[in-house]
């Protein structure tokens, strides 16, 4: 196995998500790989955890990253983080990303958990796969 394509990875779902416009009309720039420090906004998306697994084979290193993109709000309902999660899964699933390291063979949306957190806010983590084989 090899994990060395995970930070290409990273990189390349926070600029697919950082430029795409759907995703920008909802959130801004608010789209977070670290989340800052201090007081946050009322509604964000950060990059959460991830797993991964070996898939290689005879022909190469690969792995099946499973990784996480949250969507964070204070609002009393889950309309606006719904919206936020659909732009997000349009922006993802079966992207044509270019990674900086490896090669991305696939990207899925595999399922989402909706909850209310304390003091009234509301997340969705999205989990998606991705499959990614190692050029190096």
């Amino acid at each position: 196995m090899s994990y060395a394509v995970a930070a290409a990875l990273q990189g390349a779902v926070y600029r697919e998500l950082q430029n795409d416009g759907g995703v920008s009309v909802l959130v801004g720039n608010r789209v977070y790989d670290a989340v800052p420090k201090g007081r946050l906004p009322d509604l964000y998306v950060a990059l959460g955890p991830e797993r991964a697994v070996d898939a290689s084979d005879k022909t190469g290193r690969g792995a099946w990253h499973e990784f996480v993109v949250s969507v964070i709000l204070d609002d009393a309902g889950f309309q606006t983080a719904k919206e936020v999660s659909a732009a997000i899964c349009d922006a993802l699933i079966d992207a044509d990303m270019a990674l900086e390291r490896g090669r991305l063979v696939a990207l899925n949306f595999k399922r989402a958990a909706a909850q209310r957190e304390k003091a009234g806010r509301r997340r969705i983590d999205l989990i998606f796969r991705a499959r990614v084989e190692d050029d190096a």
